[in-house]
């Protein structure tokens, strides 16, 4: 017998003795701790997709947090922010003001609604949106510090060079701190 079919033996012989056929000890299909009922978050998914570039997939999770959770500040922002970075900036500004309005606190949907801003060309609007941000932040994030810099100097010198369009940075609110995301 070859060791290619030695092996398919001895994995064959081994999945049958598999007493559990892949369940865990209480008959879980689930990863160890979680039920169908806990799932994982539709936010916290988002998030890491985000992070890793995969914008559409990320809106897709968003959209089932908040069929989960509801239309909360958090899924607002976050689906805005999805939609910046696809370039759907109309939807990604709906988003963002809605969020703002819901929760006129809340730092991260300030800031992406300014970058929202200053991609569609709305540079003083923009520039009022991060002095916000950067005034409920206490002046603490270096992010909302740049953009704010970046708007005024766009305000100042409006042939302001244009490499400088796309510099603007994200945030977003993970579990309860401000995490940057990668600039496109």
């Amino acid at each position: 017998m070859n060791a290619a079919k030695l092996s398919l033996v001895l994995t064959l012989l081994l999945a049958a003795c598999d007493t559990t056929g892949g369940f865990d000890a209480n008959g879980n299909p689930y990863a160890p701790g979680l039920s169908a009922e806990e799932g994982v978050d539709g936010l916290l998914v988002g998030h890491r997709l985000m992070e890793a570039g995969e914008y559409e997939l990320a809106l897709k999770a968003y959209l089932r947090a908040a069929a989960q959770h509801g239309m909360s500040i958090d899924v607002l922002s976050a689906l805005g922010s999805a939609n910046l970075r696809l370039g759907r900036l109309g939807q990604s500004e709906k988003l963002l003001r809605q969020a703002v309005d819901e929760d006129p606190t809340f730092v991260p949907a300030w800031n992406n609604l300014g970058v929202v801003l200053m991609e569609t060309g709305q540079v003083g609007e923009a520039s009022r949106v991060f002095q916000t941000a950067f005034a409920l932040d206490s002046g603490e994030s270096d992010s909302i510090r740049k953009n704010l810099t970046l708007a005024l100097e766009k305000i100042e010198n409006p042939s302001y060079d244009e490499t400088n369009k796309n510099n603007f940075e994200l945030v977003r609110r993970g579990t309860g701190s401000y995490l940057l995301l990668e600039t496109p």
